[in-house]
């Protein structure tokens, strides 16, 4: 990468990294000299980096820019599932899960993956299931989707979310992340609800929290999301709890599971400093 722009440490360069991660630039900032340097790919035209940066600090609407980057598609679509293995995973296994159980229909299968079975005669309670072996109940009730809407808007996040996690700090960052989030999300539902819940909802909230949390505590290596999707989420938080995304039809919400899953994101971040930028 080549540097194109080096601007004080108190700047907010989020807005302008955003732009260029919403059309594929590849770029870092890293600090140097007590300044922050921008970086970009060889295959950027520097010149044309500097005069966006002009044309954004003047006060031009970045909404309206239009970038363009000359690379091979299929390569560069190669390289980058090869440097996003946990994410893929994720997503893939969410997929073959939920099919698997029908989207919640297929109660033989779906017995075998919730945190505790309620379909057993005498069911067991979440320590005696423990107790038995079965700790991957702990974690599978995030890839159970039980709607097309469901599962599509879950996976478009992580792969949205995880994939910048993954390729900025690398695979156990991100997967450290989504197991914590992971178990504090189904942990915490399951004292509200019981076991009949799934979805990678509060993962989502935990990648979402993480990331806001990192880029507003280091001034370097910004994940770069942009601030209103994090607002976003705390708004849908709150419909959640009100109940008016059950009275438009939504269905059921896992809103513990949220808010928990939001907690554990912010809590990782100091977890997530000792993994650093790769």
């Amino acid at each position: 990468m080549i540097p194109v722009l080096q601007v004080p440490l108190n700047e907010d360069l989020a807005p302008f990294t955003a732009l260029l991660w919403e059309h594929q630039i590849p770029h870092r900032v890293i600090e140097e000299a007590g300044h922050q340097l921008l970086l970009v790919s060889p295959r950027v035209d520097p010149a044309a980096i500097r005069q966006l940066y002009g044309y954004w600090k003047q006060g031009g609407d970045l909404g309206r820019v239009e970038l363009k980057v000359a690379q091979p598609r299929r390569l560069a679509g190669a390289i980058q599932l090869r440097r996003v293995p946990v994410t893929l995973a994720l997503v893939l296994i969410s997929v073959l899960l939920t099919l698997l159980i029908g989207f919640g229909a297929n109660t033989g299968w779906l017995q075998w993956f919730i945190l505790v079975d309620p379909f057993t005669s005498g069911a067991a309670d979440l320590g005696g299931t423990l107790t038995s072996g079965q700790w991957w109940r702990l974690i599978t009730p995030i890839f159970l989707h039980f709607s097309v809407l469901h599962i599509v808007f879950n996976l478009v996040m992580v792969w949205a979310v995880g994939a910048r996690i993954e390729m900025l700090q690398g695979a156990w960052a991100l997967a450290g992340l989504v197991l914590l989030s992971g178990l504090a999300s189904n942990l915490a539902q399951y004292a509200v609800s019981g076991p009949m819940f799934g979805g990678m909802s509060g993962v989502v909230f935990g990648l979402l929290g993480y990331t806001w949390l990192w880029d507003r505590m280091a001034p370097r290596y910004r994940f770069g999301l942009p601030s209103a999707l994090m607002g976003f989420m705390l708004f849908w938080l709150v419909l959640g709890y009100t109940g008016a995304l059950e009275s438009l039809g939504l269905g059921a919400i896992a809103n513990t599971a949220h808010l928990a899953g939001l907690l554990a994101g912010l809590a990782y971040w100091p977890l997530g400093r000792l993994f650093g930028p790769r």
